[in-house]
């Protein structure tokens, strides 16, 4: 499933209010964008057309909406997408980059040390 900035912006929301009214998500989305309610209305026709959000019931007259693919199950198909993207493929770049970028604590470095030696282990 292939999805644009905006409409995984509005995924991202809706992970995080479902199930909601398309007026409840732009009730938050207005918190931090500019964007209209008719605009944020079709994102979401459009989503549901793709099958990433269904409606859950009603709510007077407002339709309520829940995400039908998860965070993970999305990140599943974006991520390889955004590594080829951005980083040619190389997974190790991509990796660095964030490990380089990020200001990482003691907690997060023993978190990503055990990653990698989990990873080590033979299955």
């Amino acid at each position: 499933m292939k999805l644009s900035e905006f409409e995984q912006d509005v995924m991202q929301l809706l992970w995080q209010h479902e199930p909601c009214t398309v007026a409840q998500l732009h009730e938050h989305l207005s918190k931090t964008k500019q964007v209209a309610y008719t605009t944020l209305k079709t994102i979401i026709d459009r989503l549901e057309q793709k099958q990433a959000v269904e409606r859950a019931g009603q709510l007077g007259k407002a339709i309520i909406y829940r995400s039908c693919i998860s965070q993970s199950a999305l990140s599943d198909v974006a991520i390889p997408g955004f590594m080829q993207r951005f980083f040619g493929g190389d997974s190790r770049s991509l990796i660095a980059h964030f490990i380089q970028q990020e200001a990482l604590n003691a907690d997060d470095i023993e978190y990503l040390q055990n990653l990698l030696q989990d990873k080590k282990q033979p299955k």
